[in-house]
């Protein structure tokens, strides 16, 4: 029969592990000592003091709290992991800070020496432990009086720093300055009165003006609004801070986050939804794990649940919002839209929210969506931005109200509003569209076009366009390019089959469209220059005009130029410079 060996432990190599791949920064040893002597006074249900002196190079952490038996030293102090130990000893309750039984270790990232001096609530004589970063501990009777323990550690070599007076007192502030015990640094209090938005108030203005204050102390800003937070799931309370100025909804946001009333991390990130960008909280919570370097928070069911409910949260605070302070909601909005829409993608009253109170650009001038369909029953909206701005003015002018849902999230917006009442009408506007409210041109003038178009049409065959001759507004605009969405498909796929290889081009050819409508390019008779150019004889330059007008039109719509329209382009510029300086009618 094989014999089982024991594990052997290398507790420098261990050390090393947490300075190195666990904790953060040495810093945090501080936090685990405060940590275990609140655990302490929390197991004894009575006293709730923790006193540190420092000086020296040498830092003394007291507690008055349940101590530790000869027994228990021997099993608590001297043990790694064992987590079963600090379940039958009574050490892992719930509400304890400490569930992973290394917090002590911690103290070694500062100190080669660790001295604890520990007399049990139970009854018995005082202990002292002494444990070396070499591996080795010794325990011999100690002094102490009072039930409680004393954790002293010398720093060693390059880490007289963190054990500094003002670098403890620092250290004590920003861990355990919401510590429902005395903390004492010193002999200066360090403990107040507990969560700012949990101590009482004169009246809402003083606690909503210390709240202000204390979200400058923190972060530097005064906050836009204030939010209350409360999750009982998951024992928390607290904050959000509504920030003040735009930010990258990409921007990782990072809150400031206690368990127990001990500072967990101030950047913990996950906190929040992704859409709630525009939010920085500081909260305690009672019942979210934190991970073993309790430094972030564990990723569970729980910490999904929390999420979830501190969205219902801020998503209700903007709905009380729009109830009660439109003009403060329309400021929110103006700052932080991007995040508002994300969450109307999912939520109906956040979609009733962006509806009647965040402005769109439309063809009629800024306006909210629910006004516009009160003005314009049968609007449209475009899916690009480029698309908006070349065909807003002529829609206007045709009395065809036009939406810009080229934004983020815009026309997934739109196209969700039926959701609300299945009777709202707003479809994409399909830009062959707007040819049918143009004017024609009389029969006679028709008639006379007719050898003009057949030449125009010639000048941009290869280009795979329409010349069609219209009256429309404004009268400013000389030439309008307009493609239907299929025809669009069709240029792109045409586009594709040029760049791509023999087998792909095959591919392609296959799955082309059959009697797919051209593209148009929309001759303004209304336009003086238009109207100019189709009177062009035999002898005029037609066909450099016509494909003058079309390579302007092209670029006044921000349509993407093919090599073709480029160097039709070109050339029908040049050629117009030499018709006009050699042609006996040009200019003298």
């Amino acid at each position: 029969m094989v014999a089982e060996q024991a594990f052997q432990v290398d507790l420098r190599g261990v050390v090393d592990l947490l300075s190195r791949h666990l904790y953060a920064s040495p810093r945090v040893y501080l936090r685990e000592l405060l940590q275990n002597a609140v655990d302490a006074i929390t197991a004894r249900g009575a006293g709730g003091r923790v006193e540190i002196e420092t000086g020296g190079g040498t830092l003394r952490v007291h507690d008055d709290g349940v101590g530790l038996t000869e027994d228990e030293v021997h099993a608590l102090l001297a043990t790694i992991g064992r987590s079963s130990k600090r379940d039958e000893l009574g050490f892992a309750r719930h509400d304890f800070l400490g569930q992973f039984g290394i917090g002590l270790l911690s103290a070694f990232l500062v100190a080669d020496e660790i001295e604890v001096v520990t007399r049990s609530a139970k009854g018995g004589k005082a202990v002292r432990w002494t444990g070396r970063s070499g591996g080795s501990y010794q325990v011999e009777p100690g002094e102490r009086d009072e039930p409680g323990t004393t954790v002293t550690l010398k720093a060693r070599p390059g880490a007289g720093e963190l054990l500094s007076p003002s670098v403890v007192a620092e250290l004590a502030r920003t861990y355990g300055s919401l510590l429902p015990v005395e903390l004492v640094v010193d002999g200066v209090p360090i403990t107040g009165d507990g969560p700012p938005w949990q101590a009482p108030y004169r009246d809402p203005a003083g606690r909503r003006r210390a709240l202000e204050q204390y979200c400058e102390e923190l972060y530097g800003f005064t906050p836009f609004d204030v939010v209350d937070l409360d999750v009982p799931e998951a024992g928390l309370t607290g904050v959000a801070f509504i920030l003040p100025a735009p930010v990258s909804p990409t921007a990782r946001a990072s809150h400031r986050v206690y368990l127990k009333r001990m500072l967990l991390a101030e950047s913990v990130e996950g906190l929040l939804p992704e859409w709630a960008f525009f939010a920085r909280c500081v909260v305690d919570a009672g019942e979210l794990r934190p991970t073993a370097s309790r430094e972030a928070l564990y990723e569970d069911e729980l910490l999904e649940s929390t999420r979830q409910g501190l969205g219902d949260v801020l998503r209700q605070w903007l709905v009380k919002l729009a109830e009660t302070d439109p003009a403060s909601l329309r400021a929110f909005l103006r700052l932080h839209q991007l995040g508002v829409k994300a969450m109307a993608l999912h939520d109906d009253d956040m979609l009733r929210i962006v509806d009647r109170w965040l402005e769109y650009e439309t063809s009629a001038g800024p306006m909210t969506l629910h006004e516009f369909r009160r003005r314009h029953p049968d609007g449209r909206f475009t899916a690009t931005v480029d698309e908006f701005r070349r065909l807003s003015a002529v829609a206007g002018a045709q009395g065809v109200g036009l939406v810009n849902g080229g934004y983020v999230h815009d026309t997934e917006i739109i196209e969700r509003l039926p959701d609300l009442d299945p009777d709202i009408r707003l479809a994409r506007l399909d830009a062959a569209e707007l040819t049918t409210t143009f004017g024609v041109v009389d029969p006679g003038t028709e008639l006379a076009l007719r050898p003009f178009l057949a030449a125009a049409q010639r000048a941009v065959e290869r280009l795979g366009c329409e010349v069609v001759v219209r009256d429309f507004d404004p009268a400013s605009l000389p030439a309008l390019y307009l493609t239907s969405r299929d025809a669009q498909f069709r240029e792109e796929l045409t586009r594709a089959k040029e760049e791509a290889d023999e087998l792909w081009a095959d591919v392609l050819g296959a799955v082309s469209p059959a009697g797919v409508e051209r593209p148009q390019l929309v001759l303004n008779y209304r336009n003086p220059l238009a109207r100019r150019i189709t009177s062009l004889g035999d002898g005029g330059p037609v066909e450099l005009a016509v494909q003058a007008l079309y390579g302007q039109a092209l670029l006044l719509g921000h349509h993407p130029l093919r090599p073709a329209d480029t160097a039709v382009l070109n050339r029908s510029f040049i050629g117009l410079l030499e018709w006009a300086v050699h042609s006996p009618e040009g200019p003298k």
